[in-house]
């Protein structure tokens, strides 16, 4: 399984957080403008992403891919827990625009 090592540290502790239940260090990740797509929808700002996460259930995230592309880092990962569905494989986390402190836009997608 590939992991997270040659991903940007930022982009290691969004995987890392994402699966705690402390949101506030989670939440710390992001801009205060960052920008979220997820299931068609789109969250701006933090008060918006606060409320997207408010509804998604803690899940667990096995690392298949890690791609450097002209656009961003993809990291493509099967989600498991406690949703219709689970376990979804090939989910693809589009971090677009980031920096060494703050994630400003991430797509979630098939």
């Amino acid at each position: 399984m590939p992991e997270t090592t040659n991903a940007p540290e930022i982009i290691r502790r969004y995987f890392e957080l994402a699966s705690q239940p402390d949101a506030e260090t989670y939440f710390a990740l992001f801009a205060d403008d960052a920008v979220v797509q997820d299931e068609g929808r789109t969250h701006v700002g933090l008060d918006a992403i606060r409320a997207w996460r408010a509804d998604v259930p803690l899940v667990t995230y096995e690392i298949t891919d890690v791609e450097q592309t002209p656009v961003g880092t993809v990291v493509t990962a099967t989600i498991s827990g406690d949703f219709p569905g689970s376990p979804v494989a090939g989910l693809r986390f589009r971090f677009e625009d980031y920096d060494d402190r703050r994630i400003r836009r991430l797509r979630i997608a098939p």
